[in-house]
């Protein structure tokens, strides 16, 4: 973009940049602006995580409904067992499957680097 030679003092040094180079990235505005969106995002984020807090109501796990039958509850290494080592066999049962039936020709080879 051209700047005539009169304007350009006035021009900010963004405008005057060389054609081939990409644009300057940042923030154009300083001061209560930032503060105000960090405060909103924080008030949002206290507010909802408060109403979470309060509908969840734990207090209300302690009386049993009719019908309600629970069964036996699980051993520590049973819960172990459950929510730990069998998601994380899941993962490797998938990515050794996906590696093992992989049919792409592409092979990512490491090159000479350039001196």
């Amino acid at each position: 973009m051209r700047v005539p030679a009169r304007t350009a003092r006035w021009v900010p040094r963004l405008w005057l940049r060389h054609p081939g180079r990409a644009a300057r990235s940042g923030v154009r505005y300083f001061g209560c602006v930032d503060k105000k969106n960090a405060l909103r995002a924080g008030a949002l984020a206290a507010g909802t995580t408060l109403m979470m807090l309060l509908m969840s109501s734990p207090a209300l796990a302690l009386t049993r409904d009719d019908g309600d039958d629970p069964g036996t509850g699980l051993s520590v290494i049973e819960t172990l067992g459950l929510y730990v080592v069998a998601p994380i066999a899941l993962f490797v049962i998938i990515a050794g499957l996906v590696l093992a039936f992989d049919k792409s020709k592409y092979r990512v080879t490491k090159g000479k680097a350039k001196a």
